[in-house]
C-alpha cells in the first residue's frame, strides 16, 4: 500500500472528514473512492469548468498587456474528453 502526502486547508479538511464520517469513511477510505473512479472514468470524475466571461475579465486585470487567450468551444473540447455529469459518475459507489 502506498502512503500518499497532500497539502489542503484546515477547514476543508475538517469539513470534508465530518462529511466522510457520516458517511461512514475515513479520509483514507474516500480517498481510494476518488482514485477508483479516476481510474474507472479515465479522468477526474466530475467536470472542471470555468466561466468563460468571468476567466477572461480575471486574465485582463491580472495580465493586461497579454489577453490573446484562445477558448476552445465546449464541443470541441467533447470531442477530446467526454465526462459524465457528477451526479452519474459518483451512482454506483
Amino acid at each position: 500500500m502506498a502512503n500518499v502526502n497532500i497539502r489542503v486547508d484546515d477547514k476543508l479538511k475538517r469539513e470534508a472528514e465530518g462529511i466522510f464520517a457520516a458517511l461512514g469513511l475515513t479520509m483514507s477510505a474516500a480517498t481510494n473512492v476518488f482514485y477508483k473512479q479516476v481510474v474507472r472514468f479515465g479522468g477526474i470524475p466530475f467536470s472542471l469548468r470555468v466561466d468563460p466571461d468571468q476567466f477572461h475579465s480575471t486574465a485582463s486585470k491580472a495580465h493586461p498587456d497579454s489577453c490573446d487567450v484562445a477558448m476552445a468551444s465546449e464541443a470541441a473540447l467533447a470531442k477530446d474528453w467526454l465526462l459524465p455529469e457528477e451526479d452519474t459518475a459518483w451512482a454506483d459507489l
